[in-house]
C-alpha cells in the first residue's frame, strides 16, 4: 500500500489528537507523531484490508506514549469504552466532541478515589491488576470504584443539581477564649470564610455529604472541594462521620431556630409570666433607689438594664443548666466556631453578652448586652475601661490618649468642656446591693421559672444535629437570661415597662 493513502486520514487524525490533548500545540505534536509512525510502519502492513484498524491502534499507542512522556494527569475523553473502541473511533461528529467535552468536565467533578481509576484505566490503559499495584489497593476495590465511577458519570451527564452555582452566604465567628485581634493575630474563622468553604459547610450541616455530592451542589470540580475539605478538616470545621462523608462540626444559625422560638417561647413561659412581671415591677422600684452613676439614662432605659442584669444574676445563681467545657483546638485555645445565616424574619431567644473582665490596671468590668430591637456595641477594651474608670474615680489615672480614643469610639463624650462616661456604672458595693434585691424578690419563683425554661430547652435542642449536642447545650445555657426579652414584651403589654428608643445601647460598668 502506498503512503499517499494516509493523506485521506490527516484531518481525522488531527481531530483524534485534539480529543486526546488539551491545546492545539499538543494536538499538532501528537498528530505529527502519529503520521510519522504510520508512514514508517506502513511497509510492514501485509494485509491492506486491515489498514484502518491498524492505523487507529497505532494512533492510540502514540497517544498513550505521548501522554506518559508529558507526565500529566488530565481527564480523558470517554468512559466505559468497549475493548475495540480505539480500533474504530467515531470522532467525525461535532455532537461527539460536545459529549467528550461534557465528560471531561464530569470526570473533574468526581472525587479523587473515582477520578484516579478512571484516568488510569481509560487514559493510561492500565489493567485492573496494574491499577491495583499502582494504588496499592485490592483488585476488587479497583473494580468496584471503576463501576461506581461509571454510574456517577452516567448520572451526572443527565442532570446537574439545581442548587449548583447558587452560593450561600454566612457570617462566621467564634466563641470561647483565645488571643486574637483580627490583624496581627487573625481569628480562626478568617481561615475558613471563603465562599466555597462556606457553601461546603452549609451543605454538610443537616446531613453528611461526600465529595461528588458537594461538587454538584456547589457547582465546582471535585478537586476544589477536596482542597477546601482538607483545610476545613485541618481547621476543625468539619468531621468525617463515615468513610468519605463529612459533617459541619459547629452550629449554623438559620431561620428554623428563630421560628421555633417565636412560636413556642411565650407558651412555655406562660405558667410563670405574671409572677415574673410582678417581680420585675418590684425590682424597678427598689433598684431605682440605689445611687449609681446613671450616665443621663432615662428611667425606661435603666429599667431595661435592671431587668437584664437581674436575669443575668438569676442565670448564674439559680440555674443548673450546664455549660460543657470547650475543648482546646489546633492552636491551643478553647473556642468553637459559630455561624449565622438568619434572614431576620424570626428572632431566637438570645441576648448577646460580652464581658471585658478586670485587669491588673482596672477594677471595673464592662458588660455589653445585645437585645432585640436595640443597637449594640462591642465590649470595651481594657484601655477604654481604664479611661472610664479614671473619670468615675478621681484616684485613678490613665494616659490622655486612652481617653481620646474612648471618645473617638463613643464610650466617652465631651460636653461643656468635661468628659462623661456613656455607660451607667455600679460600684462593687452597689452591685452587691442590687444582687441582694434580686435574690430577695426572685428566689421564691426562680425554681418554677427555671423549670419552664428547661422544658422549652428539651424541645429546642431537637432542632440541632445530634453530633453537636455539646454546642447546643452551650447555646441553651444562655436561655435563662435570653428569655428576658420574652418577659420584657409581656411587661410592655402590661404597662410595667416602656421600650426605650431604638438607639439605646444596653451596657454597664461594674466595679
Amino acid at each position: 500500500m502506498k503512503s499517499e493513502v494516509i493523506e485521506k486520514y490527516v484531518e481525522r487524525i488531527y481531530k483524534f489528537a485534539m480529543s486526546k490533548t488539551f491545546s492545539p500545540d499538543e494536538a499538532d505534536d501528537l498528530s505529527q507523531e502519529i503520521l510519522f509512525q504510520a508512514v514508517a510502519g506502513l511497509p510492514k502492513l501485509k494485509d491492506d484490508s486491515k489498514f484502518e484498524p491498524w492505523l487507529w491502534r497505532l494512533a492510540a499507542n502514540c497517544a498513550l506514549s505521548f501522554r506518559r512522556n508529558k507526565g500529566k494527569e488530565r481527564a480523558i475523553y470517554i468512559y466505559d469504552a468497549p475493548e475495540n473502541e480505539f480500533a474504530q473511533p467515531q470522532i467525525n461528529s461535532d455532537d461527539d466532541e460536545e459529549l467528550y467535552e461534557l465528560l471531561r468536565k464530569k470526570i473533574a467533578f468526581l472525587s479523587r478515589i473515582y477520578r484516579e481509576v478512571i484516568i488510569l484505566y481509560y487514559y493510561d490503559c492500565l489493567s485492573i491488576k496494574e491499577i491495583s499495584r499502582r494504588l496499592d489497593v485490592a483488585e476488587g476495590t479497583v473494580t468496584w470504584r471503576l463501576s461506581e465511577a461509571r454510574k456517577k458519570l452516567k448520572k451526572e451527564c443527565q442532570i446537574m443539581n439545581e442548587t449548583a452555582l447558587r452560593p450561600q452566604k454566612m457570617k462566621l465567628d467564634i466563641y470561647g477564649s483565645g488571643e486574637y485581634d483580627g490583624k496581627t493575630k487573625p481569628f480562626p474563622s478568617q481561615f475558613i470564610d471563603d465562599a466555597l468553604s462556606q457553601n461546603i459547610l452549609y451543605y454538610c450541616y443537616d446531613k453528611p455529604q461526600d465529595i461528588e455530592s458537594l461538587a454538584g451542589l456547589c457547582g465546582v470540580p471535585a478537586y476544589y472541594i477536596e482542597d477546601r475539605m482538607d483545610n476545613l478538616a485541618k481547621r476543625n470545621a468539619v468531621i468525617e462521620k463515615s468513610k468519605g462523608r463529612y459533617r459541619t462540626d459547629f452550629i449554623i444559625w438559620t431561620d428554623k431556630y428563630g421560628e421555633f422560638c417565636e412560636k413556642n417561647a411565650e407558651k412555655y413561659i406562660a405558667p410563670v409570666s405574671d409572677k415574673l412581671a410582678d417581680a420585675l415591677n418590684k425590682l424597678f422600684e427598689r433598684a431605682d433607689k440605689i445611687q449609681i452613676y446613671r450616665a443621663d439614662k432615662s428611667a425606661d432605659e435603666l429599667n431595661y438594664l435592671y431587668g437584664v442584669m437581674a436575669f443575668d444574676h438569676i442565670s448564674k445563681k439559680f440555674s443548673n443548666i450546664e455549660y460543657p467545657k470547650i475543648p482546646h483546638n489546633y492552636d491551643g485555645y478553647g473556642w468553637r466556631y459559630i455561624a449565622n445565616m438568619e434572614s431576620g424574619r424570626f428572632r431566637r431567644i438570645n441576648i448577646g453578652h460580652q464581658i471585658c473582665a478586670p485587669t491588673r490596671d482596672t477594677s471595673y468590668s464592662h458588660h455589653s448586652y445585645w437585645l432585640k430591637g436595640f443597637k449594640g456595641r462591642n465590649m470595651m477594651c481594657s484601655e477604654y475601661v481604664l479611661a472610664c474608670e479614671s473619670l468615675l474615680d478621681p484616684d485613678v489615672s490613665c494616659p490622655e490618649a486612652y481617653i481620646a480614643n474612648a471618645v473617638q469610639d463613643g464610650y466617652i463624650i465631651r460636653k461643656d468642656g468635661r468628659s462623661f462616661v456613656t455607660a451607667p456604672a455600679f460600684t462593687k458595693e452597689q452591685k452587691a446591693e442590687f444582687d441582694s434585691i434580686v435574690d430577695n424578690i426572685f428566689k421564691p419563683i426562680a425554681g418554677d421559672y427555671i423549670f419552664c425554661i428547661e422544658k422549652f430547652i428539651s424541645e429546642y435542642k431537637k432542632l440541632f444535629p445530634k453530633h453537636l449536642a455539646d454546642d447546643a447545650q452551650r447555646m441553651c445555657q444562655n436561655m435563662v437570661l435570653g428569655a428576658f426579652e420574652v418577659i420584657a414584651d409581656i411587661c410592655v403589654e402590661k404597662g410595667i415597662l416602656a421600650k426605650p428608643d431604638k438607639s439605646w445601647i444596653c451596657d454597664v460598668l461594674i466595679g
